[in-house]
């Protein structure tokens, strides 16, 4: 990095100047303790002989797929059979403390992203500047495989969900249709991307909103019967149920079995945010409001939905605890098809499809990035991080892509059990995922303090205890996933590699490169981390906010949509 080039940048903002002698100091420290200088990583993210993503996602791009982009068949139709498992008190009190871990974690990375929000951003690329190269690595494929497989179980959900109507036409046409336009979305250019993103989470939050809506006047006997359900459902089945065991052993068993399914739902959604730091405008700014801003997507759109489900669906309906496929295992579905409102449940069902659709874009774009950034790293092949004009890294999008043809698997009743093996590969990822970020939040909090960075653009009060209680919370949840092949009447060795084969593969693979580069530290010394590269061009690429004082109410507006 050239170090005059860092001083001239503008800067609009004085908060963001640096000490260029104590950059330079701080570099040379590097230079003689460490052999990751920051040299290295600057010819290795920044290669000048590729094209470089762009940034093409506008803030409300940002903001919309913050509020909705991963909420998927884990929440509409998964929550159904959560709520069969524990019951309404258990379901509502799991969300809530998912959601408090969850903001734990977002809040943590989110301080980190902002701070240095380079091409290929991603919380694996920040693992390789701020803990290890073996972070970096492992945590990196670990996305690229499991948000690839995530792609064909949201298509294959999708498809399973219009089976609802008993459409004569094969899942495999389906499976197709979808493929096609989710593969099409991702190598366009990015704002193609976030434009489409922004109308399907658009589309989810309006359906959450209405559902919820639905419920409360459902609640005080606003439906056609005119039957007001109240908390019905809470006194009768009751509020918790046993799993397992009977008395109390059953209700804690239930609570714990109820903690782990809710996680779900919530997999992979704050990397989501971080990732489109990389291609989007003014991320030093528009990151901290979309952090400040996660907070009600998880109280209104998580804590909002799984209370509303409680109240209009039972939690021993037989439709739930069947195990029935596609839309006719959601709650919301059950719920008001229970309360005699017509028409109604296809339309839910339609959202279902879309917020399918969504997530398994979204899914693909974060596995694509994924692999981008490790090839940025030194951690992929090269020509993965190639780029076309307009900043798609189109070898990446096809590598990912590839993912989606195991949805096919799920045409044959045979194949399918051979899919399921590769969706158990991601069981534990989340868990395994946000315990690394916490990791390498740490990690960068205590290089700001030691090399005496206080300009960050967001600073979290829930930090560094947040982190802490995350890695905590969600260390618990990875070894307890599977804890319930251990009583007899649930062993075999099936289910068991099912629950805990992440774990494994995870290990293997952050192991086998600490052998391989045995000579790098476990982890950087904080004085030795680079905190510098790359922000002279992120500062460059940053605009300042505009100014809209004396403004009307409709322009204030008519801005949140540029």
């Amino acid at each position: 990095m050239d170090e005059k080039k860092a001083e001239q940048v503008p800067m609009y903002d004085k908060g963001v100047e640096h000490d260029v002698t104590n950059r330079r100091s701080t570099s040379q420290a590097g230079r003689r303790k460490s052999s990751v200088t920051p040299e290295v990583i600057s010819g290795e993210l920044f290669d000048e002989r590729y094209e470089k993503t762009q940034r093409g996602l506008k803030s409300r791009h940002a903001q919309m797929i913050a509020l909705g982009g991963t909420i998927g068949t884990g929440l509409f139709v998964g929550s159904g059979q959560t709520l069969a498992r524990g019951g309404p008190a258990f379901i509502v009190g799991s969300y809530c403390l998912m959601s408090f871990l969850i903001f734990c974690v977002v809040s943590g990375i989110v301080e980190v992203a902002a701070y240095l929000p380079t091409s290929g951003s991603s919380m694996n690329l920040f693992g390789f500047r701020y803990v290890s190269r073996s972070m970096g690595f492992a945590l990196g494929w670990l996305y690229f495989y499991s948000l690839g497989i995530l792609v064909p179980y949201e298509i294959t959900a999708a498809g399973l969900v219009i089976d609802y109507w008993s459409a004569p036409v094969n899942i495999a046409v389906w499976i197709s249709i979808m493929i096609v336009v989710i593969v099409g979305l991702n190598i366009l250019p990015v704002k193609f991307y976030g434009e489409t993103e922004f109308w399907f989470a658009g589309t989810k939050v309006i359906m959450m909103v209405g559902l919820i809506m639905v419920s409360f006047i459902l609640f005080w006997g606003g439906g056609p019967s005119h039957d007001r359900l109240g908390f019905r459902y809470w006194k009768d089945p009751g509020p918790v149920n046993t799993y397992l065991k009977g008395g109390d052993t059953g209700r804690f068993l239930a609570l714990l079995s109820t903690l782990v399914l809710s996680a779900f739902p919530f997999t992979f959604a704050p990397e989501l945010l971080v990732a489109t730091g990389g291609e989007m405008r003014s991320p030093r700014r528009n990151l901290p409001v979309a952090a400040r801003r996660y907070i009600y997507r998880l109280v209104i759109f998580y804590i909002g939905c799984v209370l509303s489900i409680s109240v209009i669906c039972p939690s021993n309906d037989k439709a739930i605890t069947s195990g029935g496929a596609g839309a006719g295992s959601s709650a919301f579905v059950v719920g008001l098809r229970n309360a005699g409102i017509p028409v109604l449940d296809s339309i839910i069902n339609a959202g279902i499809i879309i917020s399918a659709w969504s997530s398994g874009n979204s899914f693909l774009y974060l596995s694509s990035r994924s692999l981008y950034s490790l090839a940025l790293s030194g951690n992929a092949p090269s020509i993965f991080k190639t780029c076309s004009k307009s900043g798609v890294p189109y070898y990446a999008v096809a590598a990912s892509s590839l993912f989606c043809l195991l949805a096919y698997l799920n045409v044959g009743s045979s194949s399918a059990v051979v899919f399921n093996w590769f969706v158990n590969l991601t069981n534990t990822s989340g868990f395994i995922s946000w315990i690394c970020c916490g990791i390498i939040y740490l990690r960068f909090r205590k290089a700001c303090d030691v090399q005496n960075i206080t300009d960050l653009p967001y600073r979290s009060k829930l930090q560094p205890w947040g982190s802490y209680c995350a890695i905590v919370g969600f260390t618990f949840l990875c070894l307890v996933n599977g804890f319930d092949v251990f009583f007899p009447q649930k062993w075999n060795l099936s289910s068991f590699f099912t629950a805990y084969v992440g774990i494994p593969i995870f290990l293997v693979i952050y192991g086998g490169h600490r052998i391989y580069s045995w000579a790098d530290p476990w982890a950087y010394r904080p004085e030795d981390v680079d905190m510098h590269t790359g922000m002279a061009e992120v500062l460059a690429e940053e605009t300042p906010p505009k100014d809209l004082s004396g403004k009307v109410w409709w322009k204030k507006i008519a801005m949140i949509w540029q």
